[in-house]
């Protein structure tokens, strides 16, 4: 076999295993993205938690840089102190090392167990978290797979004259060794893939035991680097953590590799093979970080502070980005395709504060204050006068001889619109009340009802943003789906209350404390949830799939 063949299999494997990895990923983030979001703020109060909580969220996400980009947008906006952020990214560090582990092991037989499985699920039903689910386990499948794949296509290169020259050359000059893994981790965007590469290359040979301990360091610097650069445009304080951790795992690789080099210690007690060596080496390097990060904690994080402050240019006054811009051109009234393009932008524009206020609320729920409730209420001032100018403009376009296409979509953002002005209604005028009344009465939802309220708010929130993909793309397969999911919350809903009534029985004195926020809450969002399903009825009456407010059997 040539070598360019080799070259081309391998790369097929090493796609594969990103694509798998992206899939887990993404599969948890949609199923239970809200619910370990909220974990993970709930128990980051206290350092032991914090570890443990981004070690758990990291192997559930399959990614560091995840929980660090998601602890980072917490501590940027004020939900969690930087210091526990810190942690916390230390935790997921450690959770996305035993990820490499785990998947060290010989887990050929799941590649056609989640595979069947993965693919019955994701096709057997319209239920988004079974869907999910069998997402990440096709995922897991593919996973395993692509290593195996790895494995079978770099096998000729055992043969190859050219390879044993590479190594000698890398095992030579390690600092180019370190360097290029680093780069490698970065283009791959995930320290897992790169460690799995690294391990089962070294399984066959071909990387020895102290050229394997130089790339590991290497692949701890190149994982650091990522999240900064992804929140190098981000505001100063969401970019602290990300920071913070580059100084605390970049340079601790850094200074590890200068000790390594210049002891030349033994690497036998890291394992008995050399694929082992690499993997307990990169959790051991992990769990030392996390111990010298535990009393360095405050000093990093003052120093990200200044490196953040360093680089963040002060803002005038009259900056532009204060100005707030709309995309109601009156010089495109004329032509009512470029107006109704204009006048949808608008309305997505009213979409994301939408959903920006229905994230917002579920979080003071937990955690209030007079300047967060403040702030809610403005982003509600914002979508009325969104609604307005919108609703103004629709009304200029209809001056003009329209289509029968044209006026369909003039009245569908018009509706939209409205729906969208009422969400921010009942969240400000209902949901805001709520939050308020608990935080004066210093009231406490039970474990049980808080996971409820929090499920039920995650299902609404993912039903959001369907319909506003669906005011986009208006694809009926969306709405459609968007449809659906609002007949399995009436469901939902139904199964919430009667558990709440069960408490209710049985005396739980929280539960009867806050029987009426919590059934309140369940019907603002229920009805929440009413309008934005709604924005799919257009669509699905224009394809002939309604029978009067219902779909169609199909």
């Amino acid at each position: 076999m040539s070598g360019s063949v080799v070259l081309l299999h391998l790369a097929g494997a090493v796609a594969l295993m990103l694509f798998a990895t992206r899939l887990v990923k993404t599969g948890v983030e949609r199923a239970y993205g809200d619910v370990l979001r909220h974990k993970l703020r709930a128990t980051m109060r206290n350092p032991f938690m914090a570890v443990l909580a981004g070690c758990g969220l990291a192997i559930a996400l399959q990614s560091s840089t995840a929980v660090t980009l998601l602890v980072g947008s917490f501590a940027g906006a004020g939900i969690v102190s930087g210091m526990s952020g810190q942690l916390a990214v230390r935790g997921a560090e450690i959770g996305s090392a035993l990820v490499v582990k785990l998947l060290t092991f010989d887990l050929s037989l799941l590649v056609p167990i989640c595979l069947v499985a993965g693919t019955v699920m994701f096709m057997a039903t319209e239920r988004r978290d079974w869907r999910q689910f069998g997402r990440i386990l096709v995922g897991i499948g593919l996973l395993v797979l692509s290593l195996e794949m790895i494995g079978q296509a770099s096998e000729p290169l055992r043969q190859s004259t050219l390879m044993p020259v590479i190594v000698d050359y890398f095992s030579g000059d390690p600092v180019t060794a370190y360097l290029l893994a680093a780069l490698v981790t970065w283009l791959f965007h995930s320290s897992i893939a790169a460690v799995l590469l690294m391990v089962t290359l070294a399984g066959r040979g071909f990387i020895p035991p102290e050229l394997g301990i130089v790339l590991v360091l290497g692949v701890n610097l190149g994982s650091s680097i990522i999240a900064p650069l992804l929140t190098r445009n981000a505001e100063p304080g969401v970019r602290v953590v990300p920071i913070g951790n580059l100084l605390m795992r970049g340079m601790g690789s850094l200074a590890m590799l200068i000790l390594f080099l210049w002891l030349k210690p033994p690497v036998a007690f890291l394992g008995a093979t050399v694929p082992d060596q690499i993997v307990n080496a990169h959790i051991l390097f992990n769990i030392l970080i996390l111990v010298a990060g535990l009393p360095l904690a405050g000093l990093v994080y003052r120093a990200s502070e200044k490196i953040v402050a360093l680089g963040t240019k002060p803002t005038p006054a009259d900056a532009l980005d204060v100005v707030e811009l709309s995309a109601l051109n009156d010089s495109a009234l004329d032509v009512p395709s470029q107006a109704l393009a204009n006048a949808t932008r608008e309305v997505v524009r009213v979409c994301e504060t939408v959903e920006i206020m229905l994230k917002r609320i579920i979080e003071l729920y937990e955690s209030a204050d007079a300047d967060k409730i403040k702030a809610l209420a403005a982003l509600d001032d914002r979508v009325d006068r969104k609604h307005a100018a919108i609703k103004l403009y629709l009304a200029k376009v209809t001056k003009n001889p329209l289509s029968e296409d044209e006026a369909l979509r003039c009245q569908e953002l018009i509706g939209a619109c409205v729906k969208l002005e009422q969400v921010g209604d009942i969240i400000v005028r209902n949901m805001l009340v709520h939050v308020r009344k608990k935080l004066e009465r210093g009231l406490e939802f039970t474990p049980e009802g808080w996971r409820e309220l929090s499920a039920f708010h995650a299902s609404v929130l993912a039903n959001a943003r369907l319909a506003f993909n669906v005011l986009v793309s208006r694809d009926p397969e969306t709405a459609r789906q968007l449809v659906l999911e609002k007949d399995r919350l009436r469901d939902r809903e139904k199964e919430t209350s009667a558990s709440h009534f069960v408490r209710l029985r049985d005396g739980t004195a929280k539960s009867v404390e806050t029987s009426s926020i919590h059934l309140d809450t369940i019907r603002d969002l229920k009805q929440i949830n009413s309008l934005l399903a709604s924005m799919a009825y257009p669509v699905l009456e224009e394809r002939g799939l309604l029978t009067g407010s219902r779909l169609k059997a199909g």
